[in-house]
């Protein structure tokens, strides 16, 4: 089954990363691909996702939800460089940060919203990938997290 496909089968829609805040001009591509690898830069889940530190202004549950959407918003990217989401043959590493309040420390149950997503769509072998998940005082704008990753791409 081809991977949109799969996400209209879940109900899924791909949704375009926010908009910058007013007078932020990024610097650098969302995707960067060279040979055989695209390197994602870090996403956060935009849309109407709660903003704030998990563990304090969100539950676990949001901050769990906040990462698929981040899937979300990556692959949506990944789609505008790659023009088809199937060319992705492996997710190979994923580092996950998460907005974090003083003493929660289950950044990984967090973090598996994004890998839940990537498994559920690419299957065992082409979406199991290594990665940390690890904690922040703070990201950027105040979302509750974060995600960069590095995948293999079919030329």
């Amino acid at each position: 089954m081809h991977i949109e496909a799969k996400l209209e089968a879940m109900g899924l829609q791909l949704h375009t990363p926010g908009p910058n805040p007013a007078g932020v001009q990024p610097r650098f591509s969302r995707v960067r691909v060279r040979g055989n690898r695209a390197y994602i830069s870090g996403h956060g889940p935009g849309g109407d996702t709660p903003r704030g530190k998990v563990g304090a202004e969100l539950t676990l549950e949001q901050g769990y939800e906040a990462a698929r959407q981040t899937g979300l918003s990556m692959l949506s990217s990944l789609k505008a460089e790659l023009g088809d989401l199937d060319r992705v043959t492996g997710w190979l590493r994923v580092l996950g940060m998460v907005n974090v309040a003083p003493g929660f420390n289950a950044t990984p149950d967090v973090i598996n919203g994004f890998t839940d997503l990537i498994l559920e769509l690419y299957g065992e072998d082409a979406g199991a990938h290594s990665r940390s998940a690890v904690g922040m005082a703070e990201l950027p704008f105040g979302i509750p997290v974060e995600i960069e990753a590095e995948v293999e791409v079919a030329t």
